[in-house]
């Protein structure tokens, strides 16, 4: 049977409720009610060949609680004029609450609207776009709103997470609260109290003026006469960025490899160090001007991202060079071949003629399908062949 259960009913109604429909007039005040709900009966001919089972599903819809039936009259040829349900209606939020047993979460949004429009009535759009998160959030919300009053009195406060002295506030609630906290701060803060070009969770206390932990470079030496430590040859050294800007360290040469094992087990090399590479993340190592005047050697996998990346490094230090991203050292190594799950598409304007023809060819799956060679497969002599032709050595 294809009719309308009050099962069914119910079920429509729950997707008013998932998409906040049924909440949000208690922060906006437009209410949806008399709301109607799709209702497929019998037909004339099912009226006559069923009768019986109409009847049945005539009481069934009748007894369903918090509903207002419209009839349809339908004439059958042996009992007459029968009234059946042609229209169902929910006249009131709080039948549509009871018959899905939401009164209490409107009852926890209904006490967060009031909250909100005696503190930061701001917020308030957010609670419309929102209801149903606002009502998980219930318990939380008077903390979350303190957060917000107290960074809107402190305009980048220029201090660690950690620091912010609100009552019943610890940092962990912060930091487990940042993706709300933004939306909420984006609505309250003024314009110049946010810095528009940090985005995203990770740059979060950027964005809002907060100390961030500061981003660490790692590095060593590759040549044992520069002595940075007493004592230590060729030492694994990491500092803040700021801290390695103000660095001078007499080298030609910098490599940078996105590998670990790469970084640790880089050979030895004449007035050279060996940096561990950050990914898509150039801004920090661009701080230090110093490497302007060094031959910079990116070291990245033979495939797409691996040239993304050196094209992003490239828009900080131009002059950067890639190191065994090669025809040669991809063709020597194919029994080392993998795949790359997902490709970049777009195109690198700072590749070299080289460099973008076998790009191209990875891109476009010229030579395999997804083709991958990483970093860590090639093999440790061909580093050192390459790397004598650079330096002059590797001991």
């Amino acid at each position: 049977m294809s009719w309308t259960t009050p099962r069914d009913l119910r079920t429509q109604l729950a997707r008013f409720w998932e998409r906040g429909d049924l909440l949000r007039p208690l922060v906006t005040g437009e209410t949806k009610f008399p709301l109607r709900l799709m209702l497929k009966g019998p037909s004339s001919a099912e009226l006559s060949d069923r009768f019986e089972a109409v009847r049945a599903w005539t009481a069934e819809v009748m007894a369903m609680p918090h509903i207002r039936i419209e009839w349809r009259e339908v004439r059958h040829r042996v009992q007459g004029l029968q009234r059946l349900p042609g229209q169902i209606w929910v006249d009131t939020l709080d039948g549509a609450l009871t018959l899905l047993a939401k009164r209490r979460d409107a009852e926890r949004l209904s006490q967060v609207v009031t909250l909100t429009q005696a503190a930061i009535p701001a917020l308030l759009p957010w609670l419309a776009k929102r209801p149903l998160q606002a009502v998980d959030l219930a318990d939380q919300w008077p903390r979350l709103i303190a957060v917000v009053r107290w960074l809107a009195e402190n305009s980048r406060p220029g201090i660690y997470l950690r620091q912010v002295d609100v009552p019943t506030v610890h940092s962990k609630f912060i930091e487990a609260h940042r993706t709300v906290l933004s939306d909420l701060f984006e609505l309250a803060l003024p314009a110049g109290a946010i810095q528009s070009d940090r985005t995203g969770v990770g740059q979060f206390s950027a964005r809002y003026g907060f100390l961030d932990k500061p981003v660490r470079i790692r590095f060593r030496t590759l040549d044992e006469r520069i002595r940075l430590l007493p004592g230590a040859t060729r030492p694994d050294i990491a500092l803040d960025a700021d801290s390695f800007a103000k660095l001078d360290i007499p080298v030609r040469h910098i490599f940078i490899t996105e590998n670990e094992t790469n970084f640790l087990a880089f050979p030895p090399a004449r007035d050279a160090i060996v940096i561990f590479g950050a990914g898509y993340g150039w801004e920090s190592l661009a701080k230090a001007r110093w490497l302007a005047r060094c031959a910079i050697h990116y070291w990245g996998d033979i495939d797409t991202h691996g040239f993304a990346i050196l094209d992003q490094l490239r828009s900080h230090f131009a002059h950067a060079s890639s190191f065994l991203m090669d025809r040669d050292t991809l063709h020597s190594h194919d029994v080392h071949w993998g795949e790359e799950p997902d490709q970049a598409i777009h195109d690198l304007p700072r590749l070299t003629p080289e460099e973008n023809a076998l790009f191209n060819d990875l891109r476009d799956n010229r030579i395999r399908k997804n083709l991958r060679l990483e970093q860590e497969r090639v093999g440790f002599q061909w580093v050192i062949g390459v790397l004598r032709s650079i330096t002059g050595s590797s001991d």
